[in-house]
């Protein structure tokens, strides 16, 4: 179970607090988004601007990590760095969406400096951007973007045999239940990919009927808001 951007339930989202509640209730994944600010500094932040977090019609990337500090999110929170985040919770394992090219270098940094390239798994929606993640921290695992979605996908229904190939190094993939009306997390796929020897996650996964169907069907990880409710549920199964 990965508490996605903590337990934004009971606090803003990407934040120290959402954090320190999801670990608070037992999450031992945080799922997460890295942008980068004006002044070099992986920050921890999901979408490019502050309007929708903070009612303000400017971009992450414009203000200096200091002043996305002075951000009032709610609760006394502002936006943390990444190292911040790896350094308050070292003991947790940290899902890192990188967002933007520009925040790449400064996500490795922060990876060094804090030591947990071991306790990572990097992501992108970029394919590309994935791999230059997964070559620059070896130590790290990977999850597929969006080009090797669609590669294993059809991979799965095609060629299974060659969908290990199809994931280019990456460990897991992670995706939602449909797109659309296709679906995309079927017994087959799921199958599949256990046979490629990768792991499906599964995002963004809040219903409890919904979660039982998945971890049935075999899933390996789920992505939710609502760590509140699927940990108990995973802890009954066990």
């Amino acid at each position: 179970m990965l508490a996605h951007r903590g337990l934004a339930p009971d606090a803003p989202e990407n934040t120290m607090l959402a954090f320190a509640k999801a670990v608070a209730i037992g999450a031992a994944y945080l799922e997460t988004d890295v942008h980068v600010s004006r002044d070099g500094v992986a920050v921890v932040a999901h979408d490019p601007t502050l309007k929708r977090v903070a009612g303000r019609d400017v971009d992450v990337s414009e203000l200096t990590m200091g002043e996305l500090r002075r951000v009032e999110l709610g609760h006394a929170q502002g936006f943390c760095s990444l190292e911040e985040a790896l350094d308050g919770f070292g003991e947790l394992r940290f899902n890192i969406d990188v967002k933007v090219e520009g925040a790449v270098d400064p996500t490795v940094a922060a990876l060094a400096r804090t030591g947990s390239a071991s306790r990572v798994l990097l992501t992108s929606f970029s394919d590309g951007r994935r791999r230059r993640l997964a070559g620059l921290v070896p130590d790290a695992v990977t999850s597929a973007g969006r080009a090797g979605v669609i590669r294993a996908r059809l991979a799965s229904l095609l060629w299974p045999r060659r969908l290990a190939g199809a994931l280019h190094g990456a460990a897991a993939l992670q995706v939602p239940e449909r797109v659309g009306p296709v679906r995309l997390v079927t017994p087959r796929f799921v199958e599949a990919v256990h046979r490629a020897g990768a792991e499906v996650h599964v995002w963004t996964v809040n219903d409890p009927a919904d979660m039982t169907r998945l971890l049935d069907l075999g899933v390996d990880g789920l992505v939710t808001d609502r760590a509140d409710l699927a940990l108990p549920l995973i802890a009954a199964r066990s």
